[in-house]
């Protein structure tokens, strides 16, 4: 199939997983077109079938602010005529649904019942933050209900689409996925040395350092743990709050404990030094990150919201608490730290469970068959 997608190109969830997507589909045979601002986070150069298009943004003097909704439609239509598109996927609601339609319907002035078909992956702040604004919600929804096929990242989102928005048409539910080739635990002596500097346990959390991603309870649990566990805390990526959350570190002399590392390239090998994952998310549509530290045999304790329930089953591949029980997380990641059989039984339950349920193998057909139903 010729398949478009377009993403956001920064560090979240929905970029990765759509430029994922874009790879493994390219691996099967399929010819790939991602378009965006820039290339994103993961993108990977020089895979045959894989090919990124720039939107490009002209600045005029008459418009206050980039017209990127106008840019990127005229650059799906471009790359739709040229590649003879059978799909347009779209990752994130806003705005790339709204521009996927509008391609759609341009294109079709030309191509007629050639134009590519549109596709809409949800993947959570998109619906349970922007797109519940009113400012937005009337032309979210109605594009959403234009997508000739609908997919969310879990059955929590699903249903808050359907609650927030009123969306009345099918949604699919498509869990995320990893390359469980890739991604698996892979020692490497010297970084774990490296972040431990003389401790016994190092205490990981990865995002984009959102409002909704928790930093500071993050910290706040990690100061508990300390209280029985010799360890450090390793910040990975970057975000609006990482500045104040640097500050709190620093006053409260915990400089020598706590290192921001910002984002890696690296991240199996991150993952594979640490001992112990903490995700205190307010919302989490999935929880990519949890996932990957679990593929990775890292035990992940994190707030029970959204789809974290959907990803990790409390008890057995890691643990879950109300999103402000800190004293209940730093508890039981106090346990993992301490208890090496509930370590090793859990990581190990963790990896099996995500090689089962979240690998390519396992995920990726199920886009291509939602792919064949839109176009047929």
């Amino acid at each position: 199939m010729r398949i478009g997608i377009t993403c956001y190109a920064s560090v979240g969830g929905s970029g990765v997983v759509a430029t994922e997507l874009g790879y493994e589909l390219a691996m099967r045979g399929h010819d790939v077109h991602l378009v965006s601002s820039e290339k994103p986070f993961r993108w990977r150069a020089n895979v045959p079938g894989l090919t990124f298009h720039k939107v490009n943004v002209p600045s005029y003097p008459l418009f206050r602010e980039p017209q990127y909704v106008l840019a990127l439609t005229n650059t799906l239509v471009s790359v739709a005529r040229r590649q003879k598109l059978d799909v347009i996927h779209a990752h994130y609601a806003v705005p790339h649904a709204t521009a996927a339609y509008l391609a759609h319907q341009v294109a079709a002035s030309t191509m007629g019942e050639a134009a590519p078909r549109t596709v809409t992956t949800l993947h959570g702040t998109d619906i349970t933050l922007i797109g519940a604004d009113p400012s937005y919600a009337e032309v979210v929804a109605f594009s959403i209900e234009q997508s000739h096929g609908v997919t969310t990242v879990s059955e929590s989102l699903r249903q808050d689409t359907i609650r927030t928005l009123g969306i009345q048409r099918d949604i699919r539910v498509i869990y995320n996925f990893i390359d469980c080739e890739r991604y698996r635990r892979t020692p490497d002596p010297k970084l774990r040395a490296r972040l431990l500097k003389g401790s016994d346990a190092v205490v990981m959390h990865v995002s984009n350092f959102r409002p909704v991603k928790r930093v500071d309870r993050v910290l706040d649990t990690f100061i508990h743990i300390r209280k029985r566990v010799s360890a450090r805390l390793i910040m990975v990526g970057s975000g609006p709050d990482r500045a104040a959350l640097e500050r709190t570190v620093a006053d409260k002399g915990l400089s020598d404990h706590v290192e921001f590392v910002g984002e890696r390239h690296d991240l199996v090998a991150m993952l594979s030094s640490a001992d112990l994952f903490l995700l205190p998310s307010a919302q989490e549509s999935f929880g990519m990150a949890a996932m990957e530290a679990m593929a990775c045999g890292t035990p992940v304790v994190a707030s029970r919201v959204g789809g974290l329930p959907e990803v990790i089953e409390d008890g057995r591949t890691g643990f879950l608490c109300q999103e402000d029980d800190v004293e209940g997380m730093a508890e039981r990641g106090t346990a993992l730290l301490t208890d090496r059989t509930l370590h090793e039984r859990m990581a190990g339950a963790a990896v099996i469970d995500v090689r089962h349920r979240f690998c390519a193998d396992v995920i990726v057909p199920q886009y291509l068959k939602l792919y064949e139903d839109v176009v047929a």
